[in-house]
């Protein structure tokens, strides 16, 4: 302890002696939180005036100051976590193994989620509907996929095939592939 802290330790109470590493920790804490907060206040008076003195919209600085906003909380967050006795490398380790492994199922699962977003998709703007005949065409020469809707399931759009030599056969299509695609529909 400095010599300042062990005066104000000796000065204290004996039940106050147990926290008063709590309470500067406490202290410490909240001033960082204070300052962050401070200058979350004067990234947003900057980003207004400069918005004002340059013309901008609104909506340009506002990604930037996002930016500037996250990095000053990941920064509070970290030295708060560092004044509760967590280690800088240690905690660093975990986010960048947190991130990767994040990165890394987010691209394994890209396909399904592109998948799920055109379901939704399909669904509000009514590109087409059960029981509509639909083909998505290929490029000039090739013909395309062409069927009757008999099912839109999350991943795929099930087609019962409109080929005369195909006997019936049924076409399961990605969604995704629906939107990469020229479309023609019949009701």
């Amino acid at each position: 302890m400095t010599k300042s802290l062990q005066q104000i330790h000796t000065q204290l109470p004996r039940w106050a002696d147990q926290w008063l590493d709590t309470i500067v920790i406490l202290t410490q804490i909240a001033a960082v939180t204070l300052v962050a907060w401070l200058l979350m206040r004067l990234v947003r008076h900057l980003t207004k005036r400069m918005a004002a003195k340059y013309g901008l919209p609104p909506l340009v600085v506002l990604l930037p100051r996002r930016a500037i906003n996250i990095a000053i909380g990941a920064g509070a967050f970290f030295l708060s976590l560092q004044r509760l006795g967590v280690s800088g490398p240690v905690l660093w380790t975990a986010f960048t193994g947190f991130v990767t492994v994040g990165a890394v199922a987010f691209f394994a699962a890209w396909s399904v989620l592109s998948n799920l977003f055109c379901t939704l998709l399909i669904f509000v703007t009514g590109a087409f509907r059960h029981g509509d005949i639909v083909e998505l065409l290929e490029s000039g020469d090739k013909p395309g996929y062409k069927g009757h809707v008999v099912d839109i399931n999350l991943v795929y759009t099930t087609l019962q095939d409109a080929t005369p030599d195909s006997g019936g056969a049924l076409l399961q299509i990605p969604n995704s592939l629906f939107f990469q695609r020229a479309l023609r529909r019949w009701r």
